[in-house]
C-alpha cells in the first residue's frame, strides 16, 4: 500500500500515500491504523509514521483515541456545507473568468479531458474518473489565470473529496457529472459569464443535495453532528 519513493522524507512519503488513501476511500472511515504495521511494510522505525499520523489527526483524517489506538477518522457532517459554501465562490469565480479569457486551444484542452472523462464512464473503471475530473477544473483555473485559487478549493474539500467517492457506486453518476462538465464547457467556449457560473453551480450543488441521503446509506462513515436537512 505504502511504496517507497524518493520523496522529501519518510515522514512525507507515509503523509502522501496515508492521505492519498483515506481520501480515495482505499481505507475506510473507522478503520484502525497500526504505527507497528505501517512501519514494518514501509521498513522504517515508528517516528516517521508518527509524524505522518499527527499531520493527518490536525487535518482530521485520522483520530488518534488515548488508549484505544489510532483510527481513520469518520467524515464531519459539521464540516461540509462550510466547504462547499467555499468550494462553490472559488470555482464560480474561476469560472466566470475561463468564459472571459478562454481561447480556442483552451476550448480544445477542456474537451479533450471530458473525452477522456467519457472512456472512462464507458469503461467503468472508478479509479481515475475524479482524477480526470479535478483535473478539468484545475484546467479552468489555470484558463482563467487564478490557478491559485484552485489550490484554496483543494485545501477545503478534503472531507467532500471524501463523500464524492461514495457517489460512484452510483452507476449513473459518472455519465450525469460529465454531462454537467460539457455544459459548463460549451458556456465557457461560448464567453457567456452568467451561463458559466450558473452551470458551474448547479454542478458542484448536485453533490451538496446527494449529502443527506449519502449519511443516511452510510452512517458509520460520518459524524452526525449536523443535520443536513435543516441547512
Amino acid at each position: 500500500m505504502f511504496a517507497q519513493r524518493p520523496v522529501k522524507s519518510l515522514a512525507e512519503t507515509l503523509y502522501q500515500d496515508l492521505h492519498k488513501s483515506i481520501v480515495a476511500m482505499d481505507i475506510l472511515p473507522g478503520t484502525p491504523l497500526s504505527e507497528n504495521e505501517i512501519a514494518a511494510a514501509m521498513g522504517v522505525s515508528r517516528t516517521p509514521v508518527r509524524e505522518a499520523i499527527l499531520r493527518l489527526s490536525d487535518e482530521k483524517l485520522v483520530e488518534v483515541v488515548p488508549k484505544s489506538g489510532t483510527f481513520v477518522a469518520r467524515i464531519p457532517v459539521s464540516a461540509l456545507p462550510a466547504a462547499q459554501i467555499a468550494r462553490r465562490a472559488l470555482e464560480i469565480e474561476t469560472t466566470c473568468a475561463a468564459a472571459r479569457r478562454a481561447t480556442k486551444k483552451d476550448i480544445v484542452a477542456l474537451r479533450d479531458i471530458i473525452s477522456r472523462q467519457y472512456a472512462i464512464v464507458e469503461t467503468g473503471d472508478n479509479s481515475d474518473y475524479h482524477v480526470v475530473d479535478d483535473e478539468l477544473h484545475a484546467k479552468i483555473a489555470e484558463i482563467a489565470r487564478l490557478g491559485s485559487l484552485w489550490d484554496m478549493v483543494q485545501q477545503v474539500k478534503t472531507q467532500i473529496d471524501r463523500c464524492r467517492k461514495l457517489t460512484l457506486h452510483d452507476p449513473g453518476r459518472k455519465s450525469f457529472v460529465t454531462v454537467q462538465h460539457e455544459k459548463v464547457v460549451d458556456a465557457i467556449e461560448a464567453g457567456d459569464e452568467e451561463l458559466a457560473s450558473q452551470r458551474m453551480w448547479d454542478h458542484i450543488m448536485g453533490l451538496q443535495l446527494d449529502l443527506p441521503s449519502m449519511v443516511q446509506e452510510y452512517p458509520n462513515y460520518f459524524i452526525p453532528d449536523m443535520d443536513l436537512t435543516a441547512t
